[in-house]
C-alpha cells in the first residue's frame, strides 16, 4: 500500500510541475529504510537525508540493488566534525555554507581519492535561524572554494521561509537564479543545479528555475 501511495504522489508531483522535468529528491530523514525501498520501487532514485549518523546506518541497511542504483543527497546543516562520515557516502552535499566547511570536505575527499560534488547554500531571505551564505559572503568565498581541489561546485541550494506568500517566494527563488547567473558570469564557471522547492512551495520553485525539488511530506503522506 505504501508503494502504491508513493507512486501516486510521485506522479501527481510530476503532473503539478509539468512541463518542467526536475530531479525529485525523496526526503527520507523522518522515514526508515522500508519507506526508502517503497519509494525506490515507486520509481524514485534520489534520497535526501540530514542527520549523518542515522542516515549512514539506514543506507547501509538498504538492499544492494537500492543502494547501488540510487543517489544520496546530504541536505541538512553539516558540522565539520561530521564531514568524515558524509564524504564517501553521499553523492551531493547541498548545504555548504562556509569556506571552512568546503575546505574540510575537500581535504577528506582527497583522502578518498575523489572530488566531492557540493552545492553552496544561499540564505537570501536573511533568516537568522537558518544557515547559509549571505550574497556578499558568497561572492567573497566563491573563488576560494572553486580553487579547492577536492570539491566541485555544481550549483546553489536555497530554503525559503515557511509560510511566505507566493510573491515573496517568487522573488526569492528568482533571486537565487540571478545570483547563480552572476556567479557564472563573474567567475567564468558553470553551475547547472539549483536545489530549491519543498513540499509547500515546489510548484513555484519549478517555474522559477529549480532543477531539484526536495520533497518529503508530499511524497509519503
Amino acid at each position: 500500500m505504501q508503494e502504491e501511495q508513493i507512486r501516486k504522489n510521485f506522479l501527481q508531483i510530476q503532473e503539478d510541475i509539468a512541463p518542467y522535468r526536475l530531479n525529485i529528491i525523496a526526503v527520507t530523514k523522518y522515514f526508515d529504510e522500508s519507506a526508502m525501498e517503497a519509494a525506490y520501487r515507486a520509481g524514485l532514485r534520489d534520497f535526501g537525508e540530514s542527520r549523518a549518523v542515522e542516515a549512514i546506518e539506514k543506507i547501509q541497511r538498504l538492499p544492494d540493488e537500492v543502494r547501488k542504483n540510487s543517489k544520496f543527497h546530504f541536505i541538512g546543516h553539516l558540522q565539520t566534525n561530521k564531514v568524515k562520515k558524509v564524504v564517501g557516502t553521499f553523492d551531493l552535499i547541498h548545504s555548504v555554507d562556509s569556506y571552512k566547511l568546503a575546505e574540510v570536505i575537500s581535504e577528506e575527499a582527497l583522502k578518498h581519492g575523489k572530488v566531492q560534488d557540493i552545492l553552496l547554500q544561499l540564505n537570501n531571505a536573511g533568516e537568522v535561524q537558518k544557515s547559509g551564505y549571505s550574497k556578499e559572503n558568497l561572492f567573497s568565498d566563491f573563488p576560494k572554494i572553486t580553487a579547492l581541489k577536492g570539491v566541485k561546485v555544481k550549483g546553489l541550494m536555497n530554503m525559503a521561509p515557511l509560510g511566505a506568500d507566493e510573491k515573496t517566494l517568487e522573488n526569492l527563488f528568482t533571486d537565487v537564479i540571478a545570483v547563480r547567473d552572476e556567479l557564472q558570469n563573474k567567475f567564468n564557471g558553470e553551475m547547472k543545479e539549483i536545489s530549491m522547492g519543498m513540499s509547500q512551495d515546489y510548484k513555484i520553485a519549478a517555474r522559477c528555475g529549480s532543477t531539484m525539488l526536495r520533497i518529503g511530506r508530499k511524497l509519503f503522506e
